[in-house]
């Protein structure tokens, strides 16, 4: 009876403990505990202050006047400054130093004469002209090196006030094989004239194709224009030009022996040849990257 009196006294006092409401918080001591490893207090985070508008001096703006004349006065030149010539000023210009600043700007006129001096490969007096039947002129191929591959020609209609007007469209790629390759396109009311235009305007955007020593591509590169996209990649020595369309033909004028080609979205030839040359002119060879990176060619392979 003894023993079970005090089990119970013992629990009283514990269920009176847990039950008291207010009982003494211990404050933590700021000594440390550890003597290796003191105490350490975060430093309070500084929040921005904002001026108010009546901490803010606005004295310099009760003497001025918003409607009078506020004088300029800029200050002094320097010694010996001599201002520039107005542009209307001088003699005006040549009709030569018209055309050079035009060819700066855009390249060599269509008329093929350059005023600065630049390389083209096609000019209108480098054309043979012969005088055929009935006074016509009839021009000869041009011989600097390119041939010439017709790709596709249509007959194109232009509806006009008087009715239909018929003429040929001519799609031409140019090429040495031996890395420069252009396409062209011309209009004409004849087939030869036509291929003729084409074939300046192919020469007049040639391109250089980045070939290494076994006839192929340095990578893969892909090339879209409008709706032809088309994907070029290198290939092993002895694959040969693995494509078909415009493309196979921009790839055998520009020299490139070892391809594979493909043509995905639209089936326009020239499209097709256009963003073969689009995948073409976004290639570059491993001499360019490294001088653009500035290391040598061994670093690129480490």
């Amino acid at each position: 009876m003894a023993a079970a009196s005090a089990t119970a006294t013992t629990l009283s006092s514990f269920s009176s403990l847990s039950l008291r409401p207010n009982l003494p918080l211990l404050k933590p001591s700021l000594t440390p505990t550890h003597p290796k490893k003191p105490l350490s207090l975060k430093p309070l985070k500084a929040h921005k202050i904002r001026a108010s508008k009546s901490d803010i001096d606005t004295t310099f703006f009760d003497s001025v006047d918003p409607e009078s004349d506020v004088p300029f006065n800029p200050p002094a030149p320097p010694e010996g400054y001599v201002a520039p010539p107005y542009f209307d000023e001088g003699p005006p210009e040549t009709e030569d130093q018209i055309t050079a600043a035009y060819e700066e700007l855009y390249g060599v006129g269509y008329s093929g004469e350059s005023a600065l001096g630049n390389d083209i490969y096609a000019m209108d007096a480098k054309v043979g002209k012969k005088v055929g039947a009935f006074g016509k002129v009839k021009k000869e191929k041009v011989r600097d090196g390119f041939e010439e591959r017709v790709v596709q020609v249509r007959r194109v209609t232009k509806v006009v006030k008087g009715g239909k007007q018929m003429r040929f469209r001519a799609v031409v790629v140019v090429g040495d094989k031996q890395g420069q390759v252009g396409v062209g396109v011309g209009k004409a009311r004849e087939v030869v004239a036509a291929v003729q235009k084409s074939a300046v305007d192919a020469r007049r955007h040639i391109i250089k194709v980045p070939l290494n020593k076994y006839a192929t591509f340095p990578h893969r590169s892909d090339g879209d224009y409008g709706a032809a996209k088309v994907m070029l990649r290198p290939a092993s020595p002895g694959t040969g030009v693995i494509a078909g369309g415009s493309v196979r033909i921009v790839l055998e004028m520009a020299g490139v022996e070892n391809a594979l080609g493909k043509q995905i979205g639209s089936n326009n030839a020239l499209n097709n040849a256009r963003a073969t040359v689009e995948a073409i002119q976004k290639m570059r060879t491993f001499r360019q990257v490294s001088e653009e990176r500035g290391i040598p060619m061994e670093e690129l392979w480490k």
